[in-house]
This record gives C-alpha cells, sequence and structure tokens, in this order.
C-alpha cells in the first residue's frame, strides 16, 4: 500500500468517476484504475463498486477511504512541517467560515492576503457548521473560521475576538421603546431565528429552548437577509455587532443594547488537534488583528503568536 494508491482512492471517491479522478491526480485512467485494482487485491476486498452508475464505494470502501482521508491529511502535515522549518512558502491555504462571520472577515482577509502574501493561493468554502465540523476531521481543510464552542474532543479552538449580540428590533414591534432589552423577558413569538443562530450551551436566550408554531425559521443562515424579514414582518432578531458598519442609519436606530446577562459570541479558529501548520495560523492572525477592532481581540492573540 503506497499514498499514491491511497490519493487515488480518496481521489475516486471525490470525483464518483474514475476518469475525473484520474485527471485530477495527473495520471491516466488505466495508472490509476490498475493501483486501485492492485489494492484491492492485496487487501483482498473490493472498495468501489463498478457496477453502479456513478461508481460508488462499497460498506467496507467507505471505512477504508475515511482512513485514507485521515492519513493523507497526517502525510500532508509532515510535508507542511519540514517546509515551516525550512521557510519555504505557505502554498495553499483552505479555510471554512460559517455565514454568520464570512461577510465580517472576508472582504478585507482577501485583500490582506493579496497585498502581504501574494504567493498563497486561499481558498474558501462559506458553509454550515456541521458540514465545516465534518472537512476538519477528514481533513479536507487546513482551518476554520466561526463561534465556538463546537463541542468536538478532536478539535482545537484558537479564540481569536468575542463581539457583543444585539437586538435588532423592527419599529412596529412593542419592544422597539424600550432603550435596552431584558434577555430572559425576550418574547418567543416574534422572534426570527437563524438555524445556526446565537444559543450557546448556557442557553441565554428564550427562543433557544422554547419552540411555539408562530415562531419561523431561517434556514440559509445570512443576518442581512434575517434584518430585511424583520423590516417587512415586524419582530425581532439577534445580530452581531460586527453587523453595525453595514447597516443604514435608519436602520441602526432599531438596534438595542441587550442585558441580564449581556450576550456576545466567541469567534475562533478551529483546528484538527494534529494540525502543525503553526506559520499558517499566524499569518491568517496577522489578518484578524487588521480586521477586527483593538477592543474586541483576545488578549493573547494581540500579544503573542499562536504556537501549537
Amino acid at each position: 500500500m503506497t499514498l499514491q494508491q491511497i490519493e487515488y482512492i480518496v481521489a475516486v471517491d471525490r470525483y464518483r468517476h474514475f476518469a475525473k479522478a484520474a485527471e485530477s491526480c495527473g495520471v491516466s485512467q488505466s495508472t490509476l484504475s490498475s493501483l486501485i485494482q492492485k489494492l484491492e487485491s492485496e487487501l483482498d476486498i473490493t472498495i468501489f463498486d463498478r457496477n453502479h452508475h456513478p461508481v460508488k464505494p462499497t460498506a467496507i470502501g467507505e471505512e477504508i477511504i475515511g482512513r485514507a482521508k485521515t492519513v493523507l491529511f497526517s502525510a500532508a502535515q509532515v510535508r507542511e512541517l519540514v517546509a515551516t522549518r525550512k521557510g519555504e512558502s505557505v502554498g495553499k491555504i483552505s479555510l471554512g467560515i460559517t455565514s454568520t462571520v464570512a461577510p465580517y472577515i472576508l472582504p478585507k482577509l482577501f485583500r490582506y492576503i493579496s497585498e502581504n502574501h501574494p504567493d498563497i493561493r486561499l481558498h474558501i468554502e462559506e458553509t454550515r457548521v456541521s458540514a465545516i465540523v465534518r472537512q476538519l476531521e477528514r481533513g479536507e481543510i487546513d482551518v476554520a473560521l466561526l463561534a465556538t464552542p463546537v463541542n468536538n474532543s478532536d478539535l482545537l479552538e484558537i479564540p481569536l475576538y468575542r463581539e457583543r449580540l444585539l437586538a435588532y428590533v423592527s419599529p412596529d414591534e412593542p419592544l422597539h421603546g424600550s432603550d435596552s432589552l431584558s434577555v430572559g423577558r425576550l418574547p418567543v413569538e416574534t422572534a426570527w431565528v437563524l438555524r445556526e443562530g446565537y444559543c450557546p450551551d448556557r442557553k441565554v436566550f428564550p427562543f433557544c429552548t422554547h419552540r411555539t408554531d408562530r415562531q419561523a425559521v431561517y434556514e440559509a443562515g445570512s443576518v442581512e437577509t434575517l434584518i430585511k424579514i424583520v423590516d417587512e414582518n415586524g419582530g425581532y432578531a439577534i445580530i452581531p455587532e460586527l453587523h453595525i458598519p453595514l447597516l443604514q442609519k435608519s436602520q441602526q436606530a432599531n438596534l438595542r443594547n441587550l442585558t441580564d446577562p449581556e450576550p456576545s459570541r466567541e469567534i475562533a479558529f478551529v483546528v484538527h488537534r494534529n494540525f502543525v501548520r503553526e506559520r499558517l495560523l499566524n499569518i491568517l492572525a496577522g489578518a484578524i488583528r487588521t480586521i477586527i477592532p483593538p477592543a474586541m481581540l483576545n488578549r493573547r492573540l494581540e500579544k503573542y503568536p499562536i504556537t501549537l
């Protein structure tokens, strides 16, 4: 069994097509197929069901491919460790990010990397937390940027900044007449809630634990669209502090501070516990320091480099 064979079976699993997998690996289809067949013969099992269209892994093949992804991830980490010691280019950075964080980070992150590290290829996927966690576990992405905790013992969280959460209240909502709102007294019925919203373990908001038939859930997860829903339909929503500059002045008049307690969320880098690319993390951390107001930054990040 070789790393090359492992790479090939992972590629076939990704594309579910031998020709496309071969093209992605830079080899002929016959070469890729031959080496996969040799691996199947060596293990005395069938990894792929070739009679199915598109091709799919067998039951044992699914398990092997899962382990193969971990092996490839570990091999990549060894290469990165050597490259770091040699001071070589970072190369490609693959980042997973959630939609409730992306609008406040990505525009300036792209610019920072382009101006300060033009040799870096940045690949970013905006998706759900559950998908990001799976990608981290399988070694399909390098790092994630999302709200924590993720409560996964295989993953390491590196705090970056903390931001307040505020209420965005429709002028038609009775709450609009108050300067500040007690979290525990927020009505459940008029809340508009993101599917991946703001429900930490301590269950601060009433709508985190009490559901009603009147409550609507916005599945896509865009804060901007959530605000438009409130503007059109009334009620209120919880939004992050960094969204304030994106609001029109008339909309900013609809913001209300939250108290008892004042809620906030922590945003962190999340990596696999086997991750070793310190230099990559510190490049991204350098970008975060230029994007996030100093008062929000984690004190350790503000003063010290990230060490793993």
